[in-house]
């Protein structure tokens, strides 16, 4: 379990610090069903999480003889996925805002204020395993534990350390929340303020540091 472990854990670092869903559960925090929305969130993140790489780990150890190492095409795989996060990337760059403009605010969080737990839940498991990026980002991830290990219950053990680490981002928010009650608004606001104005930058970064890592494995392993 050691080495898918070790495989996808860069991943689950990029995704853990995805700017877009801590700004999400901090903006939770901070309105009318504060507790139970950053709950249902953090749920939501989890479920969507580990049912899609539940899913990718499906289809890989389907399409993988019992017998033998990895598959060939695990490694055409993995270059592939790594080429779309590099190119996600120069999107991302693309995108950045230029100095002096502050960046568009999405629709979905001018509405949060309103959010019920099941809202709270389901834009989670859309940020979490439907946004092209971090649906990227875990397909990887899952690519990756698939690849160094064919027995299904490292596999499980891989992913769910993977989900565990994926989470901290988006846990974190929460338990500044109820270790520091109001105290924590300040701070929760300036962390908001500070991943809103730089998620393009910090996501270019994340993808060509994963997406080059993702080719180079791929590569060393044809």
């Amino acid at each position: 379990m050691g080495p898918a472990i070790g495989q996808s854990l860069p991943i689950a670092v990029g995704v853990l610090i995805s700017p877009m869903p801590i700004v999400a559960v901090v903006l939770m925090l901070v309105s009318a069903r504060a507790r139970a929305n950053g709950f249902a969130f953090l749920l939501g993140w989890i479920v969507g999480i580990a049912a899609l790489g539940t899913i990718v780990l499906l289809v890989a150890g389907a399409a993988t003889p019992a017998a033998g190492g990895p598959p060939a095409w695990a490694s055409v795989v993995k270059i592939l996925l790594g080429v779309l996060l590099l190119l996600l990337a120069v999107t991302q760059w693309r995108g950045r805002p230029r100095a002096g403009t502050t960046p568009a605010t999405p629709r979905w969080m001018t509405a949060i204020d309103a959010f019920t737990p099941v809202k709270a839940f389901g834009l989670a498991v859309l940020l979490g395993a439907v946004n092209p990026k971090n649906l990227l980002l875990v397909v990887s991830g899952a690519a990756a534990i698939a690849a160094a290990t064919s027995q299904t219950g490292e596999q499980l053990g891989a992913l769910a350390v993977f989900v565990v680490v994926a989470s901290l981002g988006v846990a974190a928010p929460l338990v500044i929340y109820l270790s520091m009650g109001e105290r924590a608004a300040t701070l929760l606001d300036g962390l908001k303020t500070w991943m809103t104005r730089n998620n393009a930058v910090i996501m270019a970064v994340l993808l060509v540091v994963l997406g080059a890592k993702m080719v180079g494995d791929g590569i060393a392993a044809l």
